[in-house]
C-alpha cells in the first residue's frame, strides 16, 4: 500500500554540514578581517617608530638578538669558536667600510684589507699583543703596497692628493676596525676573558637599550644635532643609568669584583659606547651615506652595530689588564 504523501511533497533533508562550512568560512573571513586589521595598526605605529628612530624596529630587535646569541653561545661553549665568529665580523666590517670608502671616491683595495682583518684574529688569539701588532702594521703596509701597484698599472692615475687620501683611508680602516676588533679578541684569549667578553657586551647592549628606551620616551634635547641628530641628552642619562646597573651585576655575579669595580666599568662603557656612536655618525656624514651597508635588515651594516662594541672593548681589555 502506498504512503498517502507524495515523494515531492516531503520536506528535503537537513544537511548540517553545509551550516557547519557556512559558519566556518564565516569565521576565517573575519579572522582574517582582524589579522588584517592588526598587521595595518602594527605596521602604523612601526612607522612611528621608524620615523623618530631610523630605523625598523622589529627588524632590528630580531637581527640583535640573534647578533648576541651567535657571538655570547661561541663565547660560553667553546671559547676558541669565538674565532670564527670575529674573523667573520671583523672582516665583514673591514669590508664594508673599504667599500663605503671606496662609494665616496676613495680608493681602499678591499680583498687585502679583508685578508689583513681576518688575520689578525689567529694572531691576536693565539700569538698576543706583540705578534697582533705586528700583524696589523704588515697588515697596513700590505694594503698601501696593493694601492701603489694598482696605481702603477692604471692608465688613468690619480693626482698625489687623491692617492695620499686613498693610503690614510686605507690606514684608518684597519685602525679602526682591525685594531679595536683584535682587544675584543685579546680579551677572549685571557684566563676567564670569554666572561669579560660577555660582561662588556652586556653592559654594552644596557648602554643601547638605555639610551633607545628613554630617549625614544623623553628624548627632547639633541645631543648632537649635527653628528647624530636622533641622539638626546635624556637617551644619554637612560644609557648611564642602565650601564651602570649593569656594570655592577656584571662585576658581581660574573667578574668577581666589587661594586665600585661596576659603577666604574658602566661609566667608561657609556662613554666609549657613545664615542663609538658619534664616531660612526661622523664617518657616514663624512661619506655622505645613512647606513654603511644594508646587510642587516633594520640595522644597516654589521658595523652599523658593532660602533658601541668596538672601543668598548678597548676599554674592557684595559680593566681586564689593570685588574689582573
Amino acid at each position: 500500500m502506498s504512503d498517502p504523501e507524495s515523494a515531492g511533497d516531503r520536506p528535503a533533508p537537513k544537511r548540517p554540514h553545509r551550516d557547519f562550512d557556512a559558519r566556518a568560512r564565516a569565521a576565517r573571513t573575519d579572522f582574517e578581517l582582524q589579522m588584517r586589521a592588526r598587521k595595518a595598526e602594527f605596521d602604523a605605529r612601526n612607522e612611528v617608530l621608524t620615523a623618530r628612530t631610523g630605523r625598523n624596529l622589529p627588524a632590528a630587535i630580531g637581527v640583535g638578538l640573534l647578533f648576541a646569541g651567535v657571538m655570547l653561545g661561541s663565547l660560553l661553549v667553546w671559547t676558541p669558536a669565538f674565532m670564527a665568529v670575529a674573523a667573520f665580523l671583523i672582516g665583514m666590517g673591514v669590508y664594508e667600510l673599504a667599500s663605503a670608502m671606496r662609494f665616496s671616491g676613495r680608493d681602499v683595495p678591499r680583498i687585502p684589507s679583508v685578508i689583513a682583518g681576518i688575520a689578525i684574529v689567529p694572531a691576536a688569539f693565539f700569538g698576543g699583543p706583540e705578534t697582533a701588532l705586528l700583524t696589523l702594521l704588515g697588515g697596513i703596509v700590505l694594503v698601501s703596497i696593493w694601492r701603489l701597484v694598482e696605481v702603477a698599472a692604471a692608465r688613468k692615475r690619480p693626482t698625489g692628493a687623491e692617492l695620499l687620501l686613498d693610503l690614510t683611508s686605507g690606514l684608518f680602516v684597519q685602525s679602526y676596525v682591525t685594531l679595536l676588533g683584535a682587544c675584543v679578541v685579546l680579551l677572549s684569549a685571557e684566563r676567564a676573558g670569554a666572561l669579560w667578553v660577555v660582561g662588556f657586551i652586556i653592559v654594552v647592549a644596557a648602554v643601547d637599550t638605555g639610551a633607545y628606551a628613554t630617549g625614544l620616551t623623553f628624548g627632547k634635547h639633541p645631543m648632537a644635532p649635527r653628528i647624530s641628530p636622533k641622539k638626546t641628552w635624556e637617551g644619554f642619562g637612560g644609557s648611564v643609568l642602565a650601564s651602570v646597573i649593569a656594570g655592577v651585576l656584571v662585576a658581581w655575579l660574573m667578574l668577581g669584583q666589587g661594586w665600585w669595580f661596576g659603577v666604574i666599568l658602566g661609566l667608561l662603557i657609556t662613554a666609549s659606547g657613545t664615542v663609538g656612536d658619534l664616531t660612526e655618525s661622523m664617518i657616514k656624514r663624512d661619506l655622505g651615506i645613512k647606513d654603511i651597508s644594508s646587510f642587516l635588515p633594520g640595522h644597516g651594516g654589521l658595523l652599523d652595530r658593532m660602533d658601541s662594541v668596538l672601543p668598548s672593548g678597548a676599554v674592557a681589555l684595559m680593566m681586564f689588564l689593570m685588574v689582573h
